[in-house]
């Protein structure tokens, strides 16, 4: 009966490991702050990262987690941008959800389903259980202000946002040209920017909307997010949400050694994220960059890709030794000074 009483809450990330490392931040803070239970319900379109399962095998016993059969995308273009990918991904995973909702139901007290910026398809779902949608932003405030004014910009701006001439007005953030705005908003005929419009017109059907930053770090965006409006759900900066758990110590320990022997504050870290993937010709421009640079440096560096630059997204892993595609001699001519890993 007990367990039945606890609160217990439903995370749906995104596929990604950039998406789920910081909700499972969160989920910790729900756990040892709040005392709620937590499943996390992974959608997929393959099996599941070795990443993926070691970062939730970590995971105290009070959060759980469940891999939905994977999605059918067989007939996706291989070129299809990732929010193309994301978007349908967990469109077509909402079956499976729903089953995953009604053995949560018998079996827990389910209050809540938590997704992140592309889950919001998740929502109908959620309301047939009577359970509360909310989203987790793990981006910047800033970000967040233009997704929940995107859907107005939209019917507001008649040409490609990179060729209007005023700049575009983030509310509570400083006026940037339209070219400067996010990938996906750069080409409004495609799929990709379709799915984004999709999911910030659904923002609104949030009870409430939790965000990874904080007021010292974003004033104006988030003073601009708090204004009330109507349609317009809740926003509380819950950041930042960051692994400070000292007794976690993974095989990157001998990274952290090499750190303390460099003078403070001298090292530059070079990376593009879980899933950014640089060219063959841009990783040999950056390693000709560093070295020529003569500055310490730590670079993640994943395997180049030619064809997409998102190759790495859905796994951290390189596909192959990606030390075989650095310049002849670059690790040999940084040695002490530099620290690549993969």
């Amino acid at each position: 009966m007990a367990k039945l009483q606890t609160p217990h809450i439903a995370i749906l990330p995104s596929p990604g490991m950039g998406h789920l490392i910081p909700l499972v931040q969160f989920a910790r803070s729900l756990v040892h702050q709040h005392n709620f239970t937590v499943t996390f319900v992974i959608p997929t379109n393959d099996s599941p990262s070795k990443a993926q399962k070691s970062v939730l095998d970590s995971l105290p016993t009070s959060i759980t987690h469940i891999f939905l059969r994977p999605a059918d995308l067989s007939d996706l273009p291989l070129d299809s941008k990732i929010e193309t990918v994301i978007s349908l991904t967990l469109a077509r995973s909402l079956s499976f959800l729903r089953d995953a909702f009604k053995s949560m139901v018998d079996k827990t007290n389910l209050v809540a389903l938590v997704v992140d910026l592309f889950g919001t398809d998740a929502f109908d779902v959620a309301r047939e259980f009577n359970v509360s949608p909310y989203i987790f932003f793990p981006a910047t405030a800033m970000t967040l202000s233009l997704f929940l004014y995107l859907p107005k910009l939209d019917q507001m701006v008649p040409c490609e946002y990179r060729d209007r001439p005023e700049l575009v007005r983030i509310p509570g953030c400083i006026p940037i040209h339209g070219k400067e705005l996010l990938d996906p908003t750069q080409d409004r005929k495609s799929d990709a920017y379709k799915w984004l419009l999709h999911h910030t017109k659904r923002y609104r059907l949030a009870e409430g909307i939790m965000v990874n930053s904080f007021v010292d770090l974003e004033a104006g965006a988030i003073k601009a997010l708090q204004e009330k409006e109507p349609g317009k759900p809740p926003v509380y900066p819950v950041g930042p949400l960051v692994n400070i758990d000292p007794s976690k110590v993974d095989d990157g320990s001998d990274c952290l050694k090499w750190l303390d022997d460099q003078p403070h504050g001298s090292v530059l870290y070079v990376s593009f994220g879980s899933g950014g993937t640089l060219s063959y010709n841009q990783i040999h421009e950056l390693a000709l960059g560093l070295e020529m640079s003569e500055q310490r440096f730590l670079w993640v560096v994943r395997s180049p890709n030619d064809a997409v630059a998102n190759a790495t997204y859905f796994s951290v892993e390189s596909e192959k030794d990606p030390f075989d595609f650095l310049p002849k001699g670059f690790l040999e001519r940084t040695k002490g000074r530099g620290l690549v890993v993969a």
